[in-house]
């Protein structure tokens, strides 16, 4: 059995790979497309997953601020097909303000488990 690799991608987001992927890594502005599951880590709650009953993947430009900062440092370290766990400090997720459509209070820490679908369609 493997070991995870551990290790923080930037100050408030480490990065444990659980499958790794095999490709070259996106570049910033490139679009993906991700499955992904986010949970609260205190006390654990999942809060959303595209793997759920009427989700369905989630796309969405690298690097440019379209989603939170933890996903697009996170996600730009990874490549093609790899699975790994994001666990994004509340600065670098939903701040201040928190999500609370989505129960997530202010600075929460998150964990996302994030799997690279496709880099620009392929």
């Amino acid at each position: 059995m493997m070991m995870a690799q551990c290790f923080q991608i930037t100050p408030g987001v480490l990065k444990t790979v659980i499958q790794p992927g095999f490709g070259p890594r996106p570049n910033v502005g490139d679009n993906i497309t991700v499955h992904c599951t986010g949970l609260l880590t205190n006390p654990p709650r999942k809060f959303w997953s595209t793997r759920d009953p009427g989700q369905q993947p989630f796309s969405f430009r690298v690097g440019v601020g379209e989603v939170i900062r933890g996903w697009d440092e996170g996600c730009l370290s990874m490549q093609k097909n790899e699975v790994s766990r994001l666990t994004v400090c509340g600065q670098k997720a939903y701040g201040a303000q928190g999500f609370p459509a989505w129960g997530i209070p202010p600075n929460a820490d998150l964990q996302f488990e994030i799997q690279i679908l496709a880099i620009n369609g392929m």
